[in-house]
């Protein structure tokens, strides 16, 4: 199965702060707000929604492609990812823009703080999938996740016009999205993923009912934090699947990403959608244990020992004959 992942690609510089976001904050003076936090430390690593995803999928042995955009300073990360499985032949490289930019600082309760420079993403909207499509013999679903918005509208509606399911994905664009370009987004995909608070948003904005929305999209997967994903689909029963014990809770960073990862890994894998979440949660909850969104290592035997303790034995079978 040929998945074509596409997103931001950006570089992540990520911030600490030992304090509380809420307690520096005063109720009555937040139309003028002006702080400055006093951070711990910094670490620059590899970002982006779409490079987030493909690395996940990579390491799980999937060979996603990526689409993007990118600056002329992509060739390191390029080569990153071309080490870990992911082909970047459909990464577009600008002229004259730097690679995107996250800046993210997170509290001592994880809150995150954060702001997103797109530099090249805004190349995104150029690309053609039907090339890309071409140049790998089709393509089977497109992941259309936060990228430019205008790349966004394109895909989709390129994906429609080509009979290519496509599986929506709004994270971080969807607060400067209005009902009418999220309507138009998710009308007709195979999969609308979000997290909860997202659901809501998105059921707000559009106004639609959840019910609607349902009736708009083959499958709808909301991430419901520790809790886990739960997976919906018009006239069955819903599919619940929680989350793997964590050793550590490290950063949350790139977590929703991860979920993706091992989701979409389990379906070009064939496997069922149970057993699909359950991937995305074992990937997640390794995220989670790890400073940034790239910097875990899958060793086969360490994923499969945490997946068959949280899943079983006969799930665990299931998904061994794939990674090995």
């Amino acid at each position: 199965m040929r998945i074509a992942v596409t997103g931001s690609i950006a570089t992540d510089h990520l911030m600490t702060f030992p304090g509380r976001f809420a307690e520096q904050l005063v109720a009555e003076q937040l139309h003028t707000l002006s702080l400055s936090f006093l951070v711990d430390n910094l670490d620059v690593r590899r970002g982006g929604v779409g490079a987030n995803i493909s690395f996940g999928m990579g390491q799980l042995g999937t060979r996603p492609i990526l689409v993007g955009a990118a600056g002329a300073d992509f060739d390191e990360y390029r080569d990153w990812l071309d080490r870990h499985g992911v082909d970047t032949a459909s990464v577009r490289i600008s002229d004259v823009l730097h690679t995107a930019r996250f800046v993210c600082t997170t509290d001592a309760d994880h809150n995150q703080l954060g702001s997103f420079y797109t530099g090249a993403m805004s190349e995104a909207r150029l690309i053609e999938l039907k090339k890309v499509s071409d140049r790998v013999g089709g393509l089977d679903l497109v992941l259309i996740g936060a990228d430019d918005p205008e790349a966004m509208r394109r895909h989709t509606e390129e994906c429609r016009s080509r009979g290519i399911p496509f599986a929506a994905d709004f994270s971080q664009q969807i607060a400067r999205m209005d009902g009418e370009e999220i309507r138009n987004l998710l009308e007709g995909a195979t999969y609308l993923f979000s997290n909860e608070y997202e659901k809501g948003l998105i059921e707000s904005k559009t106004g639609w009912t959840e019910d609607e929305i349902l009736a708009k999209v083959g499958h709808r997967v909301t991430t419901l934090g520790k809790r886990g994903v739960r997976i919906d689909k018009v006239g069955e029963e819903p599919i619940v699947v929680g989350c793997p014990e964590e050793e550590v809770k490290a950063d949350p960073t790139g977590v929703g990403d991860a979920f993706r990862a091992g989701f979409l890994s389990g379906l070009s894998w064939g496997v069922g959608l149970e057993r699909a979440a359950q991937v995305g949660c074992m990937l997640a909850t390794l995220v989670i244990e790890t400073v940034g969104t790239q910097e875990y290592t899958l060793s086969r035997t360490h994923f499969m020992d945490r997946f068959t303790k949280a899943y079983g034995h006969d799930a665990a079978v299931e998904v061994q004959a794939h990674l090995s």
